[in-house]
């Protein structure tokens, strides 16, 4: 028969070991999960932190693409991994506000399952064109031609319920146009469908259709952005046009599990801030468009909520639907 102290005395060797490897934290490798494939924004933007917490951690942070149920396949392995700060992921508007709202299904609860660490970046969103297909000078006349061709044209996204496709819903009610909503399983086969022509608006994040803005295949025609864009400054943002409620960028941040221990979580959050606003990084983000946050992990959890709410309003009015 195991006595009283025996098991207080095992309870208080368990609780040492355990503040000892929080200690100790990192000892070995982190696994870091992008819950998107690879080359759309979120696996730029992660990679591209990546590197340089690795270097402020000590040890390779491992980036593995798990896709898959617009970003709840890699969320909910994020969810479901022990919390030893071993396993971390990549948190995104889609898979902490929008698949949560859409899917009453969903494996994992966005606010119960998972440690905020911090807000990595903000980075613009777009509504842009195929400029063969879209022969419009700026969005005055794009909204003028939807108005006159109700339910003609159609835009892509990276997936039903993804950012992309809620800045679409968001601004389709906003104009009073329609389009048809196309969705493709992530931003890159959507942005090359666009650009050959077979679908002629485009509603993404920034870094992954910049490259092919700048080679002109790609028209911008509004972002979604504090304020206009210094690589392009004769794009408005869709406040100036009125539209407040589409304006909001893409957020890309660090969750661990729930239950991770305080100082490992307090270790990550000063190791990211460090990465994102390390002089090289914060360049390399400027690049794809992304602006350094770096918020606390309060701030963060606040801002996971207000998306939410915001997108659950969405999905109620559009009758969107996950499962």
């Amino acid at each position: 028969m195991i006595t009283r102290s025996a098991r207080l005395v095992a309870i208080a060797v368990a609780c040492f070991a355990f503040g000892t490897a929080a200690q100790e934290y990192p000892n070995k490798p982190i696994k870091l999960i992008v819950p998107f494939a690879p080359a759309g924004t979120t696996d730029i933007v992660a990679r591209i932190v990546a590197d340089q917490l690795a270097k402020e951690l000590g040890q390779p942070v491992l980036v593995e693409n798990k896709a898959g149920g617009g970003g709840s396949v890699g969320a909910n392995e994020v969810a479901k991994a022990s919390p030893d700060g071993y396993t971390l992921g990549v948190a995104t508007v889609s898979t902490m506000a929008v698949n949560p709202a859409a899917n009453p299904k969903i494996p994992y609860n966005n606010f119960t399952d998972f440690a905020p660490v911090t807000k990595w970046v903000g980075v613009p969103n777009l509504l842009a064109v195929n400029p063969d297909k879209v022969q419009v000078k700026d969005i005055k006349e794009f909204i003028e031609l939807l108005k006159k061709n109700p339910g003609k044209y159609s835009f892509a996204t990276s997936g039903t319920a993804g950012i992309g496709h809620m800045m679409g819903e968001l601004f389709l009610s906003a104009t009073g146009t329609d389009m048809v909503h196309i969705p493709y399983k992530g931003a890159g086969p959507a942005v090359i469908d666009v650009v050959g022509g077979q679908v002629p608006v485009l509603f993404d994040n920034l870094p992954s259709s910049k490259a092919q803005v700048d080679a002109g295949k790609l028209k911008l025609r509004a972002v979604a952005a504090p304020q206009r864009l210094a690589a392009y400054p004769n794009i408005p943002t869709f406040k100036e046009l009125g539209m407040p409620e589409v304006n909001d960028p893409a957020w890309y941040g660090l969750i661990a599990p729930a239950k991770t221990p305080k100082e490992i979580l307090d270790k990550l959050h000063a190791a990211s801030v460090k990465a994102v606003n390390h002089p090289a990084i914060t360049e390399k983000l400027s690049q794809q468009g992304a602006d350094p946050v770096a918020n606390t992990p309060a701030e963060f959890a606040k801002d996971i909520k207000a998306e939410y709410v915001k997108m659950k309003a969405v999905v109620v009015k559009k009758n969107i639907k996950l499962d």
